[in-house]
């Protein structure tokens, strides 16, 4: 009896669990290429949600390009953009002053895992030097497939790793011009 009241239970409890659709980019590389790095994402997409057109991921604060380096599979778009896009709903950190990147799907329903690759390379990296790493995030809008909601857009958002942001030498020299003043007045009192 114990067994059926738990099973029971369960089955009450399975409708209101809601069902996932999410876009989900992965970190792949960043391989070396003469002066610069190539970083490669790849995509899965979950068994309840398909890629529609329209759907798209954003990786935030991703930092500088070179500009027109990005190659992604055959229905994607690629922009970039200081603020957003940003899936309904969704509110991951996003710096107004560091560069975002979106691909952004226009092909017929697209579903499964290990989608890409989706790259862009990244300026002043030699041969020789790691590229560094640090937390980033992302955001991402999917088209559930399955259940009473289907055909709806579900966002989510996620952390992935990005280059590390190395800032400008102009702000480094500002910084250090701001850290001087700041002693020197600390001193005189």
């Amino acid at each position: 009896m114990r067994k059926f009241c738990v099973f029971a239970g369960l089955a009450i409890l399975a409708p209101v669990v809601p069902l996932r659709a999410d876009i989900i980019p992965a970190y792949v590389s960043a391989v070396p290429s003469g002066s610069n790095t190539i970083v490669t994402y790849d995509i899965d997409l979950t068994a309840e949600q398909n890629a529609n057109t329209g759907d798209f991921f954003t990786i935030y604060d991703f930092g500088s390009i070179i500009p027109s380096s990005n190659t992604q599979p055959s229905g994607w778009t690629f922009s970039t953009q200081l603020v957003g896009l940003n899936p309904p709903q969704t509110n991951a950190p996003d710096d107004p002053s560091i560069l975002n990147l979106t691909w952004t799907y226009s092909g017929p329903p697209l579903s499964g895992t290990g989608i890409g690759p989706f790259t862009v390379t990244i300026p002043g990296v030699s041969d020789d030097e790691v590229v560094p790493l640090r937390s980033g995030f992302f955001a991402a809008q999917g088209t559930l497939v399955v259940g009473p909601n289907a055909g709806t857009h579900v966002g989510n958002a996620g952390s992935i790793p990005i280059p590390l942001v190395v800032p400008e030498p102009s702000s480094v020299a500002l910084l250090l011009v701001g850290t001087g003043m700041l002693l020197y007045r600390l001193r005189r009192s």
